[in-house]
């Protein structure tokens, strides 16, 4: 299972396009707010909650990762999802390419 919470919005991957994670950032930058994204993603080997910096800082797993667990941080790292200064594009290409992972 994937899911994706950007502010106080949250969807099941389903249910998340493009256009809805483009228009949850920008409508938050437009405000100036920051913008805090996680994806939760629980599927076998993978059991990971990934969050963008602005989220603020948070409780670290405590266990070793796992080998595809690697693949999507670094995959996160790749697409800047660690930078403040993240897209919505980084979010999107970050969602195929996981799929593709898992």
């Amino acid at each position: 299972m994937i899911t994706v919470k950007i502010g106080q919005e949250e969807r099941h991957i389903d249910e998340v396009d493009p256009q809805w994670i483009n228009q949850q950032i920008n409508a938050r930058r437009s405000a100036g707010e920051s913008v805090c994204v996680r994806v939760k993603i629980s599927d076998g080997e993978v059991d990971l909650l990934l969050s963008t910096p602005t989220c603020g800082s948070g409780v670290g797993g405590g266990r070793q990762a796992r080998p595809r667990e690697l693949e999507v941080l670094d995959l996160w790292r790749q697409r800047g999802l660690n930078d403040e200064g993240f897209t919505g594009g980084g979010l999107v290409a970050f969602l195929q390419q996981l799929e593709r992972i898992l």
